[in-house]
């Protein structure tokens, strides 16, 4: 362990208003308290949340804002009560850095349904301060929101699992859909859904792409291992898939009708959204009595699950798609993500950039 030390500055890339716009920030960081780590970054990811909260599309945003939760780094001091960590090791931090640890869901290990959750950015901590996000120099984060990263993993591919991953496994595992010979659909191969990909092969489904065109039909049969791609538009082929999938992982981050994909469902099937959408949704509901069929969502992953899917990662020798950028490369990136230019992930390489330029 480390000599803690007095309160510490640090740099990162902030956003300063709606424009979404990022530059260089020096801000605080709390002491090392009994139970924080203390982390440089190395590698952040870049995800679509992101993009909402930079450009304050929820309406929530608090500016100056250092966006960023797929972290991944090198641990650099412990507090008296750690005994998971040690100098030198490379961990994760994924999108929570708190919770009130008595609720329900706390004491179920799943945490990121606490009410009282603590965002690892725009947000505010229990010392009063705001949260600071992953583009960052450096971060501290309690224990508990701190994951292990299995030996062999390469850190630049860890960082996406950290949100994307998890976001596509903990469905999959709490509602039992991990068993081999299910037909699964990927509702919109961005981030997430390249995810969703990857990991439903490993499981042993049978795997249909759902996209509004066929811009991407090569790169999901070819490259990503998918068994079958649907374009929404194509009234035959939607038909013919009529009633054929036992779940549906829907990415798509934008307001979409349900309907078209309610159809694709089988009898007890699962339409499981994740993508954030400030607008609401709709569906006629004999779409759902007439199949017995469930509109439901997910929210991340608890830090248990997502030990648990970067151990099953590294079993299954999975890899993901990613385009690593430097820091200065940020605001370009996020105009791409906002056009979906990207295959399928960006990563900032945080410890390989001047972040203070």
């Amino acid at each position: 362990m480390g000599s803690l030390e007095a309160e510490r500055t640090t740099v990162g890339w902030a956003a300063r208003d709606p424009s979404g716009i990022l530059s260089p920030y020096t801000f605080t960081l709390r002491d090392t308290g009994p139970d924080d780590v203390y982390i440089k970054v190395h590698y952040c990811g870049i995800c679509h949340s992101d993009l909402h909260q930079i450009k304050n599309d929820l309406g929530m945003s608090n500016y100056p804002m250092v966006p960023g939760h797929e972290v991944v780094g090198e641990v650099l001091e412990v507090g008296s009560n750690v005994s998971r960590f040690r100098v030198g090791e490379l961990v994760g931090v994924g999108l929570l850095v708190g919770c009130c640890k008595n609720c329900g869901p706390c004491q179920s290990d799943i945490e990121q349904y606490c009410s009282k959750k603590i965002w690892s950015y725009n947000d505010v901590y229990i010392d009063g301060k705001p949260t600071q996000g992953g583009f960052a120099e450096t971060i501290i984060v309690e224990q508990k929101f701190v994951a292990k990263i299995p030996e062999g993993l390469a850190p630049e591919q860890v960082a996406p699992l950290l949100c994307a991953g998890v976001t596509v496994y903990s469905p999959l595992a709490h509602f039992g859909l991990k068993g081999s010979g299910l037909r699964g659909g990927i509702l919109g191969l961005g981030g997430v859904g390249h995810m969703g990909v990857k990991i439903a092969k490993a499981l042993g489904h049978h795997v249909t792409v759902i996209s509004s065109s066929d811009k991407k039909k090569q790169e999901a049969l070819e490259h990503l291992g998918a068994d079958q791609y649907l374009v929404s538009s194509d009234a035959p082929a939607m038909q013919e898939a009529a009633d054929s999938l036992d779940y549906i992982i829907d990415t798509v981050p934008v307001g979409h009708p349900l309907e078209p994909y309610l159809s694709l469902l089988k009898l007890d099937g699962k339409l499981i959204l994740m993508g954030v959408i400030n607008t609401p949704l709709q569906f006629v509901s004999p779409m759902v009595m007439l199949g017995r069929k469930s509109i439901t969502g997910s929210f991340i992953g608890s830090m248990k699950e997502t030990e648990e899917m970067l151990a099953f990662w590294k079993e299954k020798g999975l890899s993901s798609m990613i385009e690593i950028v430097n820091i200065d490369y940020i605001n370009k990136a996020f105009e791409r993500l906002e056009k979906n230019d990207v295959r399928y992930r960006f990563v900032v390489d945080v410890k390989g950039s001047k972040l203070d330029q």
